[in-house]
């Protein structure tokens, strides 16, 4: 019973939407919006061939390398800034200005710099979307019980120790909090990376067929993109859970009790 309650929520709405989508184009066909048999046909067509080893898995490569990328910065640096007063003092200011500044308009000035390659655009996703880590992390490390730091002190455990032990599991679920919103920043800056300048990638793909006003494979571009997302939220969703089980499992019991 729980597993149908469970799937009727989680189908109803996308099932009422494409329902009320169908009976749109019925009602009022438009050039502009295909109908949904019209896109999953056209989606399965121009996805699944040679398009899917020459735009698609070089994108997800891009996009791969960005996250991992962006979670070793963002956990490293938050680690460090968090654990030294002076560190974080010395840095807040310039990281301030860096977080300020928005990924897309280094576009130009990277493209000079280093070329229009995979780097450049890898580069662009990390930039992008690491914050959301690294400042997580720091206010994670930062919130890590006091009392918990002195008593594992006073019974001699080294700075690895603590860091792996104490502050890390502490931080671990604020850190979590980060990398889920980096994934969807990561996934705009891939598109954004992929507009100017290059010959493939879903961003340029996508880009292609608006100009060329081939309107349905358009509409499939969006709709690989999105489902892209959903993978990568119900793939994180599960990671989460594996990770942080001890964490869940503490709430369900303070729920109960």
């Amino acid at each position: 019973m729980k597993i149908l309650k469970a799937l009727f929520f989680l189908l109803a709405l996308p099932a009422l939407l494409v329902l009320l989508w169908w009976v749109s184009t019925i009602v009022s066909p438009s050039f502009f919006v295909p109908s949904p048999g019209e896109l999953v046909g056209t989606f399965f067509e121009t996805w699944f061939g040679e398009r899917f080893t020459r735009d698609v898995l070089p994108s997800l490569g891009r996009l791969a390398l960005g996250i991992i990328g962006a979670v070793i910065v963002g956990v490293g640096l938050g680690l460090l800034i968090g654990s030294f007063r002076p560190v974080r003092q010395l840095l807040e200011p310039l990281l301030e200005f860096f977080r300020a500044i928005p990924p897309p308009v280094l576009l130009p000035l990277l493209m000079i710099i280093m070329g229009v390659n995979w780097r450049m655009q890898v580069f662009v996703i990390i930039f992008g979307s690491l914050w959301p880590v690294l400042l997580n992390t720091v206010e994670g490390v930062r919130a890590t019980d006091e009392v918990q730091r002195d008593t594992a002190r006073s019974y001699g455990l080294g700075r690895m120790a603590r860091l792996r032990y104490l502050i890390l599991p502490a931080a671990a679920p604020q850190i979590l909090t980060g990398i889920r919103q980096s994934l969807s920043i990561a996934l705009i800056l891939m598109v954004i990376s992929e507009l100017f300048y290059t010959s493939s990638g879903l961003g340029f793909t996508i880009v292609q067929f608006q100009r060329n006003f081939a309107i349905p494979e358009m509409w499939s571009g969006i709709l690989l993109l999105g489902l892209i997302g959903l993978g990568l939220a119900v793939l994180f969703r599960y990671t989460e859970r594996y990770i942080l089980r001890w964490y869940h499992g503490l709430r369900e019991v303070q729920r109960e009790s």
